[in-house]
């Protein structure tokens, strides 16, 4: 056979050889990546329905937890009207931990007759309260003066007051109601106010006690630091005092002017803050007032103010 023939057959061979060694390394990189194509697309998806399990165990347990709040709403009236006078709650912010089902429930009540109520509590009064929260002296004056301006039913401006004209210039669309604040959210349209003062005074103030003055046995901090003579020091100090006491023997404190304030009894209106934890540390707020005196359909309480969804301080 001819050289030239044979060195054709050979080289031939060579490049059909090289060929088929080309295809087979394609073949293996087209496999390689439908593979890591195939594994993301199930990783992806794993990721997927793992997220959607956790969202719908993390909705289901903060429904469980809603319906647990809302439980320890009765469990606090029930403690409430408890003929036991040793074991019933005491209304004044002190935690009751409880189980309910799989959450676990921490509730306080606080009696609105130690609150600071916004439609009658006086001028003097009402600058301490704000001057405790931290306002600028150069602010208090005109804020109590627009805080009175909106509760009295006339139209006579107060010494730097504000009535109709003055929220008109301020461009707002509306003004003082001259009457009795309706709820406590209220507050926040007095011109003047804003939010983070508001939530500063709402845990002092109520428009439901009708007192002129707070009722210490129950008060919180913001509406103990308005009496004369109190101190951050000496407020927390008579708190711990009240909460280690119970309903059983003398619970008699005394203030710092020497009164002495005796715990017997609950007023009509309370408030109750109840949070409830699940296991998996979901957790829901409910703050609600309610009025323990029976309406109409004769219940054994009336729902008064209701805020959900409340955000830890």
């Amino acid at each position: 056979m001819p050289a030239a023939v044979t060195y054709s057959m050979r080289l031939s061979s060579k490049l059909s050889v090289s060929a088929s060694q080309r295809q087979t390394g394609v073949a293996l990189i087209i496999v390689l990546w439908v593979l890591v194509l195939v594994t993301i697309t199930v990783g992806s998806f794993s990721v997927s329905a793992r997220t959607e399990n956790l969202q719908a165990r993390q909705l289901l347990d903060g429904t469980r937890a809603r319906y647990a709040a809302e439980a320890g709403i009765a469990m606090a009236v029930l403690n409430l009207r408890n003929p036991d006078i040793v074991n019933r709650w005491v209304p004044d912010g002190r935690i009751y931990a409880l189980p309910f089902e799989e959450a676990n429930l921490e509730i306080s009540i606080i009696d609105e007759r130690g609150k600071l109520d916004i439609n009658v509590v006086d001028e003097l009064t009402l600058g301490s309260l704000l001057i405790g929260a931290g306002i600028d002296e150069m602010q208090v004056l005109p804020l109590v003066a627009a805080i009175l301006d909106w509760r009295d039913p006339d139209d006579a401006v107060r010494l730097n007051g504000a009535e109709d004209a003055e929220y008109g210039s301020a461009e707002l669309p509306y003004g003082p109601r001259n009457g009795n604040f309706v709820i406590l959210d209220e507050l926040q349209q007095v011109l003047g106010m804003n939010y983070d003062l508001y939530r500063k005074l709402e845990p002092a103030l109520t428009v439901y006690s009708r007192r002129r003055t707070i009722d210490p046995a129950f008060a919180p901090f913001e509406a103990l630091m308005v009496m004369p003579g109190m101190t951050e020091d000496i407020a927390r100090d008579f708190i711990n005092q009240r909460q280690s006491r119970d309903n059983s023997g003398d619970n008699t404190l005394l203030l710092p002017d020497g009164s002495a304030v005796a715990m017997r009894g609950i007023g009509p209106t309370q408030s109750i803050s109840i949070k409830a934890t699940m296991p998996s540390g979901v957790w829901e707020r409910l703050e609600v007032t309610i009025s323990l005196s029976p309406g109409k359909n004769q219940q054994a309480f009336q729902i008064m103010r209701w805020k959900e969804g409340v955000w830890e301080s």
